[in-house]
């Protein structure tokens, strides 16, 4: 028999929840998480998951710092207001919202970005530490699927798993937290015969 998941009721349950903790912190430190949101260029469907980030971050009590630069910013710059956000103590988090315009090297912004605030968990050693089966950050859709499964005690030891993509953004990972759950895991993708 099926399970149907209600995504949104569990992420109102995890934002609570988040909410919570944020607010207890606040109150022992007065301290509150930020998030820098870097977006380069009016990729229009960016510009809107981009608003939703900063709603969802408001929604919970983190404060959203929303960085919006240029189409013509330059690898330079780019780069340099990365290291800004790096050396910023105010900002716990750094995502940087792809697509990039063509001209820019969306790898060598990606590593710049402080491990401890990679939040997307691309970087080499946030992955790598998933590919040991340590905690570390994780990057977010695989994980919230992860959260979902977690949420309806589905059980996930000993079952096999088929993901079907093997992007370094949803596919892999989405394979190496299966894994760290003791799944079986197969990944397919579009060179996959038969599928």
């Amino acid at each position: 028999m099926a399970n149907i998941i209600d995504g949104k009721k569990v992420s109102l349950d995890i934002r609570k929840q988040i909410s919570e903790e944020l607010t207890s912190i606040y109150n022992k430190t007065g301290k509150k998480c930020s998030l820098a949101v870097v977006m380069i260029g009016d990729n229009p469907a960016s510009a809107i998951y981009v608003r939703n980030k900063i709603k969802a971050c408001e929604e919970v009590g983190i404060t959203s710092v929303s960085v919006h630069m240029p189409t013509e910013t330059t690898q330079e710059e780019a780069e340099q207001k990365i290291k800004e956000l790096n050396y910023n103590k105010d900002i716990y988090g750094i995502l940087v919202q792809l697509p990039l315009p063509k001209h820019l090297d969306e790898k060598a912004l990606l590593k710049l970005i402080s491990v401890e605030k990679d939040v997307d968990g691309f970087s080499a050693e946030n992955v790598g530490n998933l590919t040991l089966g340590e905690d570390t950050l994780y990057a977010c859709t695989p994980n919230g699927v992860i959260q979902m499964l977690k949420a309806y005690n589905i059980p996930l030891s000993g079952k096999n798993a088929v993901v079907i993509g093997r992007s370094n953004i949803v596919g892999k990972p989405m394979a190496l937290l299966l894994l760290k759950e003791n799944c079986t895991v197969s990944v397919c993708h579009s060179k996959t015969a038969n599928l």
